[in-house]
Order: structure tokens, then sequence, then C-alpha cells
């Protein structure tokens, strides 16, 4: 009886510690999605209702009219178009800029004696760096302001990206490199015949965090944009939403925006400009998970 008591309990304590886990992780899954929910509802629901406090996970008196506002509205359009230059610049910039910088860090001592040196130059950079002023002086000095690589040159070497991905490089068998030597490959050939194929999953899971990060900033394009039209569509929605600037809005949008709950508004825009991240995220998230843990623990 008791060699039977004891293959039962371990068993009853592995079910329980899976329940308890995955009762914690529907919890922290329906914190992340129920704001998001909540959004779209309020997007769908009249002004009325929104207004009332009805609205909560569902519609309350569907209606379009903000969607129709929103999408009838040039500038948002303008913004939107802008955003997505800036990922297709500057995703692949930070991924090239990724890779070269984290492929020599990754070496051993032996075969690159200043590696500490560089590695501890770029890791400053996470720590301190020259304050916003020099930065927008430098920029100007440029003749960047107003431009599209004003958006996309400051940030072009993710510090980041390249602590996790410089961890994956490190796991890389040696035997590959080696016999990529023997066979008398270069270290540029080794780089982008052995090491790219093999951490694509890295190199997927830094591509989404550079789209991400790329999407969402907005308080750049406020500081370097002089022309509303060159605003990214985070700043546009920061400027028209959220600061409630409506200088460059025409007298026809004031009198739809009198008809529209403000929080109907801020919604639908809201939800638009979460739409293709969101819808970008499922193609990369097998890549996403792998990348994180392989990239970031060295075994």
């Amino acid at each position: 009886m008791s060699n039977k008591s004891a293959k039962v309990i371990p068993g009853k304590r592995i079910d329980w510690f899976a329940g308890i886990n995955m009762t914690f992780l529907i919890i922290i899954a329906l914190l992340c999605v129920l704001p998001l929910i909540h959004i779209i509802a309020v997007s769908f629901s009249s002004s009325t209702a929104t207004a009332a406090g009805y609205v909560k996970l569902w519609p309350v008196d569907f209606t379009l009219e903000s969607y129709k506002f929103t999408a009838g509205r040039e500038g948002f359009w303008t913004s939107m178009l802008n955003s997505i230059e800036r990922i297709a610049l500057g995703t692949p910039l930070n991924l090239l800029l990724t890779v070269m910088v984290a492929y020599p860090l990754s070496k051993e001592r032996r075969q690159f004696r200043f590696r500490l040196v560089y590695a501890w130059i770029f890791f400053m950079t996470m720590l301190f760096n020259g304050g916003l002023i020099p930065w927008y002086i430098t920029l100007k000095e440029l003749n960047l302001l107003d431009s599209i690589w004003a958006l996309v040159l400051p940030g072009a070497v993710p510090v980041f990206s390249i602590v996790l991905l410089l961890n994956f490089f490190r796991e890389v068998p040696k035997e590959l490199e080696e016999s990529a030597v023997i066979d008398g490959a270069s270290q540029w050939t080794t780089l982008w015949r052995i090491y790219v194929p093999i951490s694509k999953p890295a190199i997927a899971t830094l591509a989404l965090f550079s789209m991400v990060d790329h999407w969402n900033s907005w308080f750049d394009g406020l500081i370097l944009m002089g022309d509303p039209s060159n605003y990214p569509l985070q700043s546009y929605i920061q400027t028209i939403v959220i600061q409630q600037n409506f200088t460059a809005v025409s007298r026809e949008d004031i009198l739809s925006l009198a008809q529209i709950s403000d929080r109907t508004l801020r919604s639908s825009q809201i939800f638009l400009a979460s739409l293709p991240i969101v819808v970008a995220y499922p193609f990369l998230q097998k890549y996403f998970v792998k990348g994180i843990v392989l990239g970031s623990v060295k075994g």
C-alpha cells in the first residue's frame, strides 16, 4: 500500500501544479486581452452609450461613425504610410547592423582581442546617453529634420538586440565554424552561410522587436517633424486624440467630431493603429518564443 500511495501522490502534485499554472496563465492572458476587447467594443458603440458607461466587453448601439470619420481623414492614412515606410527602412537596417555587430562580439578573446572593450562601449549606451538637446542639435546639423531618416538612423543600432543575438551566436556549435574555416570560408562567408541561417528564430524575434518599437514610437516624430504631414501614426494620434490639437483639422471634421464621442474616436484610432502589429504577430510567434529562450540564456 505504501508503494502504491507513493506512486499516486507525486502524480497528484503534478496535476495540482499544472492546474495552478494554467489558471495563472489564463488570468495573465485575460489581463492582456480584455483591455483590447473593451477598446474594440467602445469603438463600435454609440457616443451616448459610451458616455453613460454602458459599454463593457460588447458594443452597445452598434455604429461605424468613428471608423467612417477616421477612414475619411487623409492625415490618418498619410501618417500610417509614414509609419509603414519607417518600418520598411528601419527594421532591415536594425537587423543588418545587429548581425554585423553581434557576430564579432560573440567571438572568444583569442579570436577578437578587444572584444570586451567594444562590448562595454555598446553596453554603456544602454545606461547613459547624450541628452535630448545634443541629440536634437546633432540631427539638425546633419540636415535630417523633417525627413524619414531622422526617425530611422538614431536608433539604427539597438544594443538590447545585439545582446540577445550575441548570446545566440555563442550557442552555435564551434565545429560548424571550424569546418567552414578548413574549407577555406572567410569570416564573411561563415557569418552569412552558417550563423545567419541557424539564427532565424532569434532574427525573427529581433525583427518583431524592431517593428513594434518603430510602430509604437511617437515622441521622436513630435520633436523632429515640423510638418504634421510627416508625422508617423503614433505621433498623429498623440497630437489629434490625446493632446486635442485640432489646428490641422478642417471645419467639416470639427462638425463631425461634435457628433462623435471622444472615447469612441480615440478607441477606433487606437485599434486601427494596433491592428497591423496584431496581424503580423501570429506569423512570427513560433520564432518569438524559441528566439527569446535560446537568445537570452547561455547554457
